[in-house]
């Protein structure tokens, strides 16, 4: 095992949790831009049915998970 794999494993509980609630954060923040992105585009564009909210909205959802997947292989 490497020295920086020991230290992770060897950590207090706090760094764990600081990890793991910035992620939830970073997800909230994708999210969050791409529905306001997709909004704007709605508003813009004077859509009655607000598909690329949705849309955008979707994709975020896909591309936070997505991130969230590879650092917790880290």
């Amino acid at each position: 095992m490497a020295k920086n794999e020991q230290d992770e494993n060897d950590g207090n509980p706090l760094n764990a949790y600081a990890k793991y609630s910035s992620i939830g954060f970073q997800m909230i923040a994708i999210i969050g831009v791409f529905t306001y992105a997709g909004y704007k585009i709605d508003e813009a564009a004077h859509h009655q049915v607000k598909w690329v909210t949705a849309a955008l909205s979707l994709t975020g959802v896909f591309i936070s998970l997505y991130i969230v997947i590879v650092s917790l292989k880290k």
